[in-house]
């Protein structure tokens, strides 16, 4: 099974990172929590604290066009927040 990590980087994910040294990730739905620590020890080469997992429900959408009202759903994702161990720091803007 592939898992898929992506950071999300907004306004209030910044805030939790800057207070407690949480950081937020979208992760692959199917990933569990033992997983998730284990790739981002890895890919980061941070020590994982604590992971606090949370499921996204989907959201209904609508809009209007020519043909009529067309209606839908967005998909559910599960985000990851990871609490770091002390002085220890992900640094997402270095290779830019």
């Amino acid at each position: 099974m592939e898992i898929t990590i992506t950071p999300i980087i907004t306004e209030k994910a910044t805030k939790l990172t800057e207070k407690l040294n949480r950081y937020t990730f979208r992760v692959s739905p199917e990933a569990n929590k033992h997983q998730i620590k284990d790739l981002i020890e890895k890919l980061y080469g941070v020590k994982v604290e604590k992971v606090n997992t949370a499921v996204v429900r989907g959201k209904n959408k609508s809009r209007w066009t020519k043909s009529g009202l067309l209606r839908g759903k967005t998909n559910r994702w599960k985000k990851a927040f990871i609490t770091l161990a002390e002085n220890q720091v992900i640094d997402f803007y270095s290779n830019i």
